[in-house]
């Protein structure tokens, strides 16, 4: 038996779905964080807000963040190697040690960094001689 059970809005910029799969509950997080050139208000509200919304889902229901963060967590895990599986893209910045150290105190991993893509792949926006890529959790 599948359902959605619930499907909470916690502002524009999160919301989460739980749904019921055989005996498991999974809640599904969808977050998209400030750009960078926002006021720093607008960024901590927008940390806070995620993190009511995961102290909300009970610890033994599974929990996937997907969305963009607006950072960037490096090629390497470097420190954060119990989140950060070794395959990155580019430079860290401080919006990336945001999410590592979000995934670390939450105990989630940024799955996209364990799976060794062709670096074709791993670019999800290119303009001009500037490549970048979006980071889920």
């Amino acid at each position: 038996m599948k359902q959605v059970v619930d499907v909470r809005r916690k502002s524009d910029r999160s919301m989460y779905v739980k749904s019921v799969v055989g005996l498991e509950i999974f809640n599904v997080v969808s977050m998209y964080a400030p750009q960078i050139g926002m006021n720093e208000d607008i960024k901590k509200l927008f940390w806070e807000d995620l993190d009511v919304v995961i102290q909300s889902i009970p610890n033994n229901e599974e929990i996937f963040v997907g969305g963009d963060f607006n950072g960037h967590i490096g090629r390497k895990g470097d420190g954060y190697e119990m989140v950060h599986g070794g395959f990155g893209y580019g430079a860290r910045n401080n919006r990336g040690v945001s999410m590592l150290d979000f995934a670390v105190a939450y105990e989630l991993s940024i799955v996209n960094s364990y799976f060794r893509k062709m670096e074709e792949h791993l670019v999800t926006l290119k303009s001009g001689n500037t490549s970048s890529q979006i980071n889920t959790s």
